[in-house]
């Protein structure tokens, strides 16, 4: 314990605002994927989970478990989903390139790797009014771009202000 800092067990540190609670949850959401840059809206599953939490303003944290998938937001249209973001990943990662990973582990998803981490695993997004607030054609989506299919799981941690 810092000796400068008092240590204050009585205190409740779950109430904030009154009758407003501190709240902190965490689930998973599972899915199938099909690898290759397979695309799966997962807007509901955070948004329901948001407001069955009763959060009214806080923070969703979620972050993809493994490291040849992303978690990004975009429209969630064909065109985009089934075409447009694979087409920019295999001229921003080759498929075909050299990847030295590929000699440490003898496969064939050095790509993967590397797509995945410019996109990033993890999303920290605001909730406000109890909901993400996303654009209108904005969708919260898990990209797996493995050689194969996939279970994934991505973790969702929700905290903040709210009701319980």
């Amino acid at each position: 314990m810092n000796p400068g800092i008092p240590f204050l067990p009585h205190l409740d540190w779950s109430l904030a605002k009154g009758t407003e609670l501190m709240i902190a949850e965490h689930n998973t959401i599972s899915c199938e994927t099909d690898g290759d840059s397979h695309i799966i809206d997962l807007t509901a599953n955070v948004q329901e989970t948001v407001a069955d939490s009763g959060i009214n303003t806080g923070q969703a944290a979620l972050l993809v478990h493994g490291s040849t998938a992303a978690l990004s937001t975009l429209e969630f249209e064909p065109g985009l989903v089934k075409h447009d973001i694979r087409n920019a990943m295999e001229r921003l990662a080759p498929h075909d390139a050299y990847y030295k990973h590929e000699e440490t582990w003898h496969d064939d998803n050095g790509h993967s790797h590397v797509r995945a981490s410019t996109v990033g695993p993890s999303l920290a997004l605001p909730i406000v009014d109890g909901l993400v607030p996303l654009g209108t054609w904005q969708q919260i989506v898990l990209i797996d771009f493995d050689t194969r299919p996939r279970k994934r799981t991505v973790h969702l941690s929700v905290i903040g202000i709210g009701k319980s």
